[in-house]
């Protein structure tokens, strides 16, 4: 070994304990407020978002930022669980871009619960058995997951945090060549994300979708030899069943990615770059749409999301669900809220939530 490799190796030893020595200084400091907060919530999105930022502001690598913010998750998640192990629930099994997107948002999951449907993620929630849930919400390929809307509208949970997952898709087989392949196991919407790879590479296999990508590796790992089964599922679910990747990143938008929202029972306080999301019905005259929209404009408020979807009420009658910048308590937000609970026939503040964070 060269005195130069020994010495930059002492230096990395020396500077591990400075480390060690640091985490744990913060882990106390991070105790200490647990108990001066007295009873509130452990987990603050807002925060945490603030910390993350101030981070990646101050990076100057050559730690990626999304290192960073993985490393600083980690630190803050085991904080956390010094005051209390969080359960957080999610559409499972593991394996899913659901159970991804937890770990990414929380620093790893110490308490999960894995659920067997969003309706399941809400009741958990709802009832206090989870103390968050991790639920998809709309897809940059595919739009929005309709089970999560409706489920919004009749909730009491709130919105407190959002994450922001690039989804990467992989065929994953037992099978050793893509012409075995007869049968094409995945979720609805992981399959519309492939549609094109599908028709150009698989055009006579079957599309068969299921309850989870997950769920589809598990068929394609448990088929028996010669069924030609395959599933569209991450890298993750491919190591977790032990099913060999036959084609990577299939996805038919490099860019893919899907959105999710963190329910909880509670409402979060601004974090200086945040979202508000609502639910709005417009009143049945003509006109009314423009008009429900105006004191946006009048506050100037930046709208970032409207989209309409059947009420489940009436026949051909629609609310819309709106994004728009800012927390709910932001001085433009709040006069602009006003003036729509004027104008629409049903407001709904569904939560006030930061801005996703890489």
């Amino acid at each position: 070994m060269s005195d130069q490799l020994k010495q930059c190796r002492d230096q990395i030893d020396a500077i591990d304990l400075q480390l060690l020595e640091l985490v744990n200084a913060r882990a106390r400091l991070a105790r200490e407020i647990g108990t001066l907060k007295n009873g509130g919530p452990i987990y603050r999105p807002e925060r945490e978002a603030q910390v993350l930022r101030r981070l990646l502001d101050a990076n100057q690598g050559p730690l990626s930022a999304e290192a960073v913010t993985a490393i600083f998750r980690g630190v803050m998640s085991n904080c956390r669980a010094l005051e209390k192990e969080l359960t957080v629930a999610f559409l499972g099994p593991v394996g899913t871009f659901s159970e991804e997107a937890a770990n990414k948002q929380f620093g790893g999951l110490t308490s999960p619960m894995e659920c067997v449907s969003i309706d399941e993620v809400f009741r958990m929630v709802e009832s206090g058995a989870a103390d968050y849930g991790v639920v998809p919400v709309e897809n940059s390929t595919e739009g929005a997951v309709g089970r999560t809307l409706d489920l919004l509208m009749a909730t009491s949970l709130h919105i407190c945090g959002e994450i922001e997952l690039p989804v990467h898709h992989n065929l994953l087989s037992t099978a050793a060549d893509l012409n075995d392949i007869k049968i094409v196991y995945s979720h609805a919407q992981s399959l519309g994300q492939c549609h094109e790879w599908l028709n150009r590479y698989l055009p006579h296999a079957e599309r068969q979708a299921v309850v989870s990508n997950a769920e589809a590796a598990r068929l394609a790992k448990h088929a028996s030899a010669g069924q030609g089964v395959a599933a569209i599922a991450s890298k993750r679910a491919a190591e977790l069943f032990d099913l060999q990747v036959l084609a990577a990143s299939i996805e038919d938008d490099p860019r893919n990615t899907t959105r999710f929202l963190i329910l909880a029972n509670h409402d979060v306080a601004p974090s200086g770059q945040d979202k508000t999301s609502l639910v709005i019905a417009a009143k049945n005259v003509p006109g009314a749409v423009v008009s429900l929209l105006a004191p946006l404009a009048e506050y100037q408020v930046s709208m970032t999301k409207f989209e309409s979807r059947p009420s489940k009420i009436g026949m051909w009658e629609y609310v819309f669900f709106v994004d728009v910048e800012g927390h709910h308590l932001d001085a433009s937000v709040s006069q602009a809220l006003e003036e729509l609970k004027k104008r629409a026939s049903m407001l709904k503040v569904l939560g006030s939530y930061p801005v996703a964070v890489i």
